[in-house]
Formats: C-alpha cells, sequence, structure tokens
C-alpha cells in the first residue's frame, strides 16, 4: 500500500512549507562548497605561494604573519570541514560558525600570500550563505562529552595527515634522511611544541612547520578540553512525569494498538499533544526521529501530537519516520503529509476461536503432544501475583539464557521484564522435570540411558524438582489482550517447546480475561505467501527470492513460518515516510534501532540507552 503525500497534504502546511521542500538542495549544496572551502584552504596552506606576490607581501609585512596566517588558515579549514556536516542539517550553529570562518578565511588569504583567488572564493561562499540565511534555523544536537573523544580523534588525524603532507611537498627542504617514522615523530612531537629528529636547510621553512604543527595542535588540544568540559545536553528520555501520564491514558482507555504499552519503554521520548490527551513515542537515531506504532490517546487528540511531533524533527532538521504502525495510524499520518509503504503483519489470535482441531493445525498439535508426553508443565501468572524473588529469578534466568546475543527491540519490545511496576504484564513459563543440564554433571559422569532416547520417547524422572526450560513474558494490549513481548528458552529445551506455551497461554486466556493475542511480526509477509502462489509474476517471485536469501541473517521467512503454523489474522503495519530519498536513511535508522546493526563492543560502554531484547526473537 502507498498512499501520495501530495493528495491529503493538509492546508496547515501552506505554500511556505511546499516551498521549504523544494529549497531541500540549498543546505546539501551549502555543505559541499563548504566542504570544498575547506580543503582548499588546508591545501593552500601546505603548498608554495607565488614568489612575486611573497615579495609584494614582504615590502608590507613581516614574514611570521604570513607564516602564522598560513598556520591560521589550515585550522580555518579544518573547522569548516568539520562544520559542512552541521549545514548539511540545517543547523543554526553550524551556520554561524561558518559565517564568521570565512570571514576570517578571507582576511587569511591575503595576508598569508595575497591569494586573492582562494579569498574571492570564501567571500563569495559566505555571501551566498547570508542570502540564504533563512535555510538555517535547527537547532542543535542534545550532547555527551563522548563527542569530545570524537571530534578530537579527527583533528588528531587530519592535523598528522596535514602535517605529513606538508614534509612530503617540501622534501627538499630537509636536510638529510628523512624515513617516514621520522617525519611522523616531527609531526606528533610539533603539535605539542617539541623540536622533532628533522632538520631543515632553510630557517624560513622550518619556522612555517612549527607554527603549522603547535597550531594544530592547540586546536585539537582546545577542541577536545572545550567539548569534554562543557556541561552535556542528554537526549531526553522518559521522566516519571511522562510516565504517570502514559500509565493514566493507559488505565483510562486502554490501547486500542498492540504496541501501545511499549511506549513505556525507558529508551523512548514522547512529545504530547497541546490538549496532553495524546502522545507520540520515539528515538531519534541518526538523525532520524524514529516513531514507533500508533499515537497513543484519543484520536481526536492525534493531529495534535502529530503536529507537535513534526515541529520537534523540523526544529532539530531530523527526518520523521514512523515504524509499526496500524492502518488507523498510517491515516492520521498521511493527513499531515507523510507516506506510508506495508512493511508486514502482525500476527493476531482470537483465543475464543482458537482451536487445536483440523488438519491446518497438524503441526501445532503434533508439537504440543510431543512436549506434553516429554513431561513439560505450565505456569500462567500475572507478574504482580509473583514474589521479588520470583522477579529476580525469573530476570537471572533469561539472561542467562540469552547469553551474550544482542539484545533487540526498539518498536515491540518493552526491553525489561519482571519490573514490579509492570504487573499487569503475563508471564508464561514452561517446566520440564529430568536430570539436571548437561553443564551441571561432573566430568566423566555416564548420560542416563534415556538420554539417548528421542526427546518425545525419553522417560522424564518424576522425582526431579522441575526446572524452568523457556519464558513468554506478554504486556497488556487495551483490556481484554496481550501482546508478545520476550519468547526466550534454554537451547537444551525440547523443540516445539514455544509452541506449547502459545497454545497454553490460549488456553489460560478465559481466566485472564483475554481474547485476543498478538504474536510475532513478519516482515514482508504478504510478499512472501504471494510469491508462493501459482502464477506469481516474475517480479513478485524476484522480491520472494530476495527475501529467502536475506532469511539467512534476519528471520524473515523463519517467523512467517512459525506464525503461520496458528493460523493467526493478520493485521497489516506500515512505515511512514516524508520523501522517497529519505527511506535509505530511514531503513538505516530502523535497523539500528532494533539492533540488527549493531556498533562494536566499545559502544557498550559508552552513556547511551542498552538495546534490549525484543519480541519476537525466537522462532
Amino acid at each position: 500500500m502507498s498512499v501520495k503525500q501530495g493528495e491529503l497534504l493538509p492546508k496547515c502546511r501552506g505554500s511556505a512549507q511546499a516551498a521549504r521542500e523544494k529549497r531541500r538542495w540549498i543546505p546539501r549544496v551549502a555543505a559541499l562548497l563548504t566542504l570544498a572551502i575547506g580543503l582548499l584552504d588546508m591545501a593552500s596552506a601546505v603548498t608554495p605561494g607565488w614568489r612575486s606576490r611573497l615579495d609584494d607581501l614582504r615590502a608590507l609585512l613581516p614574514m611570521a604573519v604570513s607564516r602564522q596566517a598560513s598556520a591560521f588558515t589550515v585550522v580555518v579549514g579544518m573547522l569548516l570541514v568539520l562544520l559542512s556536516a552541521g549545514l548539511r542539517r540545517r543547523k543554526r550553529r553550524a551556520w554561524r560558525a561558518t559565517v564568521v570562518l570565512l570571514a576570517v578565511s578571507v582576511v587569511l588569504h591575503v595576508l598569508k600570500g595575497l591569494d586573492y583567488e582562494e579569498a574571492t572564493g570564501s567571500a563569495a561562499l559566505l555571501a551566498a550563505l547570508v542570502v540564504t540565511r533563512g535555510e538555517f534555523r535547527a537547532k542543535g544536537d542534545p550532547t555527551t562529552r563522548w563527542r569530545a573523544i570524537g571530534v578530537g580523534s579527527f583533528l588528531a588525524v587530519v592535523s598528522i595527515v596535514v602535517g605529513l603532507v606538508l614534509l612530503r611537498l617540501r622534501h627538499d627542504r630537509i636536510v638529510g634522511p628523512h624515513p617516514l617514522s621520522a617525519q611522523l615523530e616531527q609531526v606528533v612531537l610539533g603539535m605539542v611544541g617539541i623540536q622533532g629528529p628533522l632538520t631543515f636547510a632553510s630557517a624560513r621553512f622550518a619556522d612555517l612547520v612549527f607554527r603549522i604543527l603547535l597550531t594544530m595542535g592547540v586546536l585539537t588540544i582546545v577542541s577536545t578540553g572545550y567539548l569534554a568540559l562543557r556541561p552535556p545536553e542528554p537526549r531526553p528520555m522518559l521522566t516519571e512525569e511522562d510516565v504517570a501520564r502514559v500509565r493514566a491514558l493507559l488505565a483510562r482507555r486502554g490501547a486500542d494498538d498492540s504496541l501501545g504499552y511499549f511506549v513505556l519503554r525507558s529508551d523512548k521520548s514522547v512529545v504530547w499533544s497541546p490538549s496532553g490527551k495524546a502522545c507520540v513515542a520515539y528515538r531519534v537515531v541518526s538523525g532520524v526521529m524514529l516513531a514507533s506504532g500508533d499515537p497513543l490517546g484519543d484520536r481526536e487528540a492525534w493531529p495534535g501530537a502529530l503536529t507537535e511531533f513534526l515541529r520537534e524533527a523540523a526544529d532539530h532538521a531530523w527526518v520523521p519516520a514512523v515504524i509499526g504502525c496500524s492502518e488507523a495510524g498510517g491515516l492520521a499520518w498521511t493527513r499531515v503529509g507523510l507516506s506510508v509503504l506495508e512493511i508486514g503483519d502482525e500476527a493476531i489470535l482470537d483465543t475464543a476461536a482458537f482451536s487445536l482441531e483440523g488438519r491446518s493445525m497438524r503441526n501445532v498439535r503434533q508439537a504440543v503432544a510431543r512436549v506434553e508426553r516429554a513431561g513439560y508443565t505450565a505456569v500462567v501468572q500475572r507478574v504482580s501475583e509473583l514474589t521479588p524473588q520470583d522477579l529476580a529469578l525469573l530476570r537471572n534466568q533469561v539472561a542467562r539464557w540469552r547469553g551474550s546475543e544482542t539484545e533487540r527491540g526498539f518498536s515491540m519490545a518493552l526491553g525489561r521484564i519482571g519490573d514490579p511496576a509492570d504487573g499487569n504484564c503475563v508471564v508464561v513459563t514452561a517446566y520440564s522435570a529430568g536430570a539436571p543440564p548437561p553443564d551441571r554433571e561432573a566430568p566423566g559422569t555416564a548420560a542416563p540411558q534415556d538420554a539417548a532416547l528421542p526427546p518425545e520417547e525419553a522417560k522424564p524422572d518424576e522425582t526431579a524438582e522441575p526446572r524452568p526450560r523457556a519464558v513468554l513474558h506478554f504486556v497488556p494490549w487495551g483490556r481484554d489482550g496481550l501482546s508478545l513481548d520476550v519468547m526466550t528458552r534454554d537451547r537444551t529445551a525440547d523443540n516445539g517447546v514455544n509452541e506449547f506455551l502459545i497454545v497454553q497461554a490460549v488456553r489460560q486466556a478465559q481466566q485472564l480475561g483475554v481474547r485476543r493475542i498478538s504474536l510475532n511480526f513478519a516482515v514482508f509477509r504478504s510478499a512472501i505467501e504471494r510469491g508462493e502462489r501459482l502464477g506469481a509474476g516474475p517480479m513478485i517471485r524476484w522480491w520472494r527470492g530476495l527475501l529467502i536469501f536475506l532469511s539467512r541473517w534476519f528471520q524473515i521467512d523463519s517467523l512467517y513460518r512459525f506464525n503461520a503454523k496458528f493460523s493467526p489474522t493478520w493485521s497489516p503495519r506500515y512505515v511512514c515516510y516524508p520523501n522517497t530519498v529519505d527511506l535509505p536513511r530511514i531503513a538505516l535508522a530502523m535497523l539500528e534501532a532494533e539492533a540488527f546493526l549493531v556498533w562494536p563492543r566499545w559502544r557498550e560502554h559508552l552513556p547511551l540507552p542498552r538495546r534490549h531484547r525484543g519480541r519476537r526473537c525466537e522462532g
């Protein structure tokens, strides 16, 4: 399904918004030109100038001024390269700093060698930025002190590269052998004001090298220190007031959307409608303001919440996007100007109509019977019914089963389990009697005779204490539904234990007052299903083949097959986006938010919210 953006564009956005969309190229071109001017500044400072111009300049100013101007020009170029990214995102702070640096660049080009060509380029870009200043209105992003490490590392690397290039271009001014290691030592020491191992034939060139390296070193140290010492501005998360207001909304009318309870995930933020009767949950990932699910609250208040969401995105130049909204949510987003694409389907069970009878349920019926014969039992409980000791044991058990696996989830995961505040959540635990796990047996101990038998023929030890083997965790869905959050199990548990737990949850639905259960989300389910049909066209067959190929790394086909066993009702889910050109960036942000794209391990130590293992994790 695709809804054209222009068809439902509301009048409230008006011609000003349309004109702004047409001028999106201006920040991009400005950023590209700023990057080019920055690189040109650095190149012009380390390359020889015109001798005739230098003679004219020497008659007016001491050469020390020219050499220091060259050093400052390198610094200005480095800063312009850094600021180009902020200009592309329409940041007001970046615009102000760029305007000042371009003005300084014009003066420096004149002082360092009467370089009128470079000065004209900087002046022209300066004039263009002043004329288009209205395009750069975005607020700065919240930051942490860890940004100092990134900026400092970048400046240090660029300084070293520039220093090596300078020595390479003027290698004829170096006396004696000068291997790369000696040049690198000269650059690093020069950045902190220490004379290096190289000897230069010209005192003027030696002074130029010293000034450039020392100036770049001072810039690196001062910039890193400033960013490290300034007060951090962390991204906002759910405050206690937000949590209380969200829980009040859930208590007053429940949630029409099965993902409504996941608004309480701790690494999300919320924006509220002016009336306070609706909110949108989101997280900023790589410059994308990514909302999840439908807005929470009264539908008549949705437009106000959506408008506030888009305003916040525009204020910071974030790309607004939505992942996993329902059809009702998708229609609401189209009315504020976003386009919609179907991304998959959610499997929903009607507990009253569910039955294991019939050929279509044969696989589930056999799996459940096999697990029951193996001696498994299930316990269905609300979290509020568990003792603190039981909750601690539950959390530890799930963490042990998860091991070193990546914690996934954003749009369809709560990110925690066994929290007393989530008393209405439901835990379904599978227990089995038998010998302790293999890793608890003493070395050299012979395995029991029954261990050689298949699971359906093994004889459970009735005298052994039952031990947990698998857990399902559900969050409330309105007043009469449950939405699957976590599905995890012991790797040594019998196959079919997940099917067994789902069936047990359905069997206990009446006692829990539940008539609908939301299971896994199947990505591009309709494409896989249509590609299997007789007479499917070549494009849909190619698309299905690509999805099957990607299933080697992502649970696409396996989750669809697992869901389809239960003959569920399929409810489509959508992605909302502002422009087609933004889709690749939004797709990467979605993969990062759901932890399918994971940063290196060192990133886990940064003061950022940890990725949480999500629902739909086992198939």
